[in-house]
C-alpha cells in the first residue's frame, strides 16, 4: 500500500528531525516519540484524525490499531457528540470571572458512579492530578513518605524514588528515568514495592508505620489484580493510618464506567482519573472521601486553567455517551478479538508470541532472539499495509468489525513475513527504544 521509501521521505519524518532541534526530546510526551515505534519511519505528525483513522501530513490514511492517543480517545477521534458539546461550551465562553456550572454537574455524575467518595478536585492532566493527590494525602496525614507500585508520571514526588537508587523505578514500567533536577532532600520519601505483592509492601512498611502518608498503586494495568490483594492493601492502609490512593489514569473507563476498582469492590480513599474521561480533551479529576479531601483546604492548590469550561463539558458528554452505548462492553469485545487475531496469526505462521493484558489494554510480545528488531519490523510492515500497528492495542468505540477484518488480514500476512526472517536481516532502520533514552549526545 505504502512503500518503505516513501514512508522514510514523509513530511512527518522530516518535521520530527527539525523538531528535535527546537524541542528537547522532540515531543511533549515520551510515549509519542517516533523512536518508541519505528525510528526514521513512523509518520510522527497528523493532519486529521477521525473515528479510528489518522491522516499524516502527506495525506496517507492509516487505521489506528496502536495506542489511540495513549488511551485518551476512548470513543474514537473527533467524536461528534463530544465535539458538539465542546463547541457549545466554546461559544458560551471558555472562561470568565465566574465558575462554570459543568464542574458541579460532573462532580455529581462522578459521585453517582463512586458513591463511597464525597468530594472532587479537578486538574487538566494526569501528572498534575497525581501531584495534587499526593499533596492532599500528605496534608491529611501530616506525613511525608509514600509507598508506591507502578508508573505515576513525571513529578518530583515520584522521580525521588531514583535519588537513593538510580534503578528504583526500573521495575515500575518505565526504566531509565533520571531524577536530575529533583531536590536531593526528597531521597527516601518515595519508596517502590513489587506489584501485587503484599509481602513486599509489608517489608517496606515495617518500622515506619507512622511515617507513611500514602500507599499508591495502579489497581490493574497489565492484568487483573490477584484475588484478595486489593482487600489486603485496604486493610493495611487503614491499619497504619495511610491514605490508599488508586491511580486510575490508565485503568479508568477501560473495563467499566469510572474506576476499575468498581469491579473489585475495594474502595480507596482517593482515586485519580484522566486520559479517557474526556475523550482526548484535557481533563483530570481527583476523587476522595470528604474526610481526606478537606485537607485540600489546609494547603495551597489552585490554577486558572483548572477552571476552564472545555474539560468538564467534554467529560460530561463522554460519560453520557459511554453509559448510553455500553462502551465498556464494546471495548472488551474488541480487545478480546484482537488478542485472538494475534494468537491465530502466530499459530498460522509458527511464530512464538505471548499475548497479555486486560482486553482493553491488550499487548503481545515476540518470543524471539531479536524481539526489539521484530517489534520494529512489525510496525514498519503494518505501516506499509495502512495501519498504525504496535505491540500494544487500546481499543475505542470507533473500532468496528470491518476494521478488525482488515487488521486480521494484515497481521496474518506480516506475521508470516516475520517468521521467514527471524534474524531480522531485512530490517535496515534503527530498532525502537524500550524506555527513556537521550535523543542527542552530550
Amino acid at each position: 500500500m505504502y512503500s518503505l521509501e516513501e514512508l522514510k521521505k514523509s513530511q512527518g519524518v522530516a518535521l520530527y528531525n527539525h523538531a528535535k532541534t527546537l524541542i528537547p526530546g522532540g515531543t511533549q510526551l515520551l510515549s509519542k516519540r517516533p523512536e518508541m515505534f519505528a525510528p526514521e519511519v513512523w509518520p510522527a505528525y497528523y493532519e486529521k484524525a477521525k473515528g479510528c483513522r489518522v491522516w499524516d501530513l502527506d495525506g496517507r490514511e492509516f487505521i489506528d490499531m496502536s495506542i489511540m492517543a495513549v488511551g485518551a480517545c476512548i470513543l474514537g477521534y473527533a467524536d461528534d457528540e463530544v465535539d458538539d458539546a465542546v463547541v457549545a461550551a466554546l461559544r458560551n465562553g471558555v472562561n470568565s470571572s465566574l465558575n462554570c456550572p459543568e464542574e458541579v454537574q460532573l462532580a455529581e455524575a462522578l459521585m453517582a458512579l463512586h458513591p463511597w467518595f464525597g468530594m472532587v478536585r479537578y486538574a487538566r492532566s494526569g501528572g498534575e492530578a497525581m501531584g495534587l493527590a499526593v499533596r492532599i494525602a500528605r496534608a491529611h496525614t501530616r506525613r511525608d513518605t509514600v509507598l508506591f507500585s507502578g508508573y505515576h508520571g513525571w513529578n518530583d514526588w515520584y522521580l525521588a524514588a531514583n535519588l537513593a537508587d538510580g534503578k528504583g523505578l526500573d521495575g515500575q514500567l518505565m526504566p531509565g528515568l533520571e531524577p536530575n533536577g529533583v531536590p536531593r532532600g526528597l531521597a527516601g520519601t518515595a519508596i517502590p514495592f513489587d506489584a501485587n505483592s503484599i509481602e513486599s509492601l509489608r517489608d517496606k512498611v515495617k518500622g515506619q508505620e507512622n511515617k507513611i502518608a500514602a500507599i499508591i498503586i495502579e489497581p490493574a494495568r497489565g492484568e487483573d489484580a490477584p484475588a484478595g490483594y486489593l482487600k489486603d492493601l485496604r486493610e493495611l492502609a487503614s491499619e497504619i493510618g495511610a491514605v490508599l490512593l488508586f491511580d486510575e489514569i490508565t485503568s479508568g473507563f477501560r473495563m467499566c464506567a469510572g474506576g476499575i476498582h468498581r469491579n473489585y469492590g475495594v474502595h480507596p480513599d482517593i482515586a485519580v482519573f484522566a486520559k479517557s474521561m474526556a475523550n482526548g480533551y484535557a481533563m483530570s479529576a481527583v476523587l476522595g472521601t470528604e474526610k481526606v479531601m478537606q485537607a485540600a483546604q489546609t494547603t495551597f492548590i489552585s490554577s486558572t486553567n483548572w477552571t476552564d469550561r472545555v474539560g468538564p463539558a467534554a467529560a460530561l458528554a463522554t460519560l453520557k455517551k459511554y453509559q448510553r452505548e455500553s462502551v465498556d462492553q464494546h471495548l472488551i469485545a474488541t480487545g478480546n478479538r484482537v488478542k485472538d487475531i494475534w494468537r491465530r496469526a502466530a499459530a498460522a505462521s509458527g511464530l512464538e508470541v505471548g499475548v497479555t493484558g486486560l482486553p482493553s489494554l491488550a499487548a503481545f510480545a515476540f518470543k524471539a532472539r531479536h524481539p526489539m528488531g521484530m517489534n520494529t519490523r512489525f510496525t514498519i510492515e503494518m505501516l506499509q499495509e495502512g495501519f498504525l500497528g504496535f505491540r500494544q492495542f487500546k481499543p475505542s468505540f470507533a473500532h468496528g468489525a470491518a476494521e478488525l477484518d482488515q487488521y486480521e488480514t494484515a497481521v496474518t500476512k506480516v506475521f508470516a513475513e516475520l517468521a521467514s526472517d527471524l534474524e531480522c536481516t531485512v530490517l535496515d532502520t534503527p530498532k525502537h527504544h524500550a524506555g527513556f533514552q537521550r535523543l542527542t549526545k552530550e
